[in-house]
């Protein structure tokens, strides 16, 4: 499986970004999918997830409300819709697979992407 991110950049707190993850030698509808992110000088954090049906998805709290995780299976891509973001949202963010669990452990996934930078200015 392989994974691709885009969609980051540099936005002013109160705006939006929309990743995408695009993925490769496998259907979504095999794969748990779930985003994660890492600040400078920080451990890797769990942001959102996304079952294999689609039909479960989990946040972390400090983005309940403001981030939806959604996949198109057409496009076999995963995305992430970011509002109202603040400077605390600012990290790598890396989009990441699994065949077999749901879950907000990042040991757990096999497959990961590049990462792509998110900046929230102040």
């Amino acid at each position: 499986v392989q994974l691709q991110a885009s969609g980051g950049g540099l936005v002013q707190a109160g705006g939006s970004l929309r990743l995408s993850c695009t993925a490769s030698g496998r259907t979504l509808d095999s794969l748990f999918m779930g985003w994660f992110r890492q600040a400078p000088g920080k451990e890797r954090e769990f942001v959102a997830a996304i079952s294999r049906i689609g039909g479960t998805t989990s946040y972390t709290d400090s983005v309940k409300d403001r981030f939806t995780i959604s996949r198109d299976i057409a496009k076999n891509t995963v995305y992430l819709q970011m509002n109202s973001l603040k400077p605390e949202d600012t990290a790598v963010y890396y989009c990441a697979a699994d065949l077999s669990v749901l879950t907000r452990s990042h040991t757990t996934y096999a497959y990961w992407g590049q990462g792509t930078l998110v900046t929230v200015s102040s």
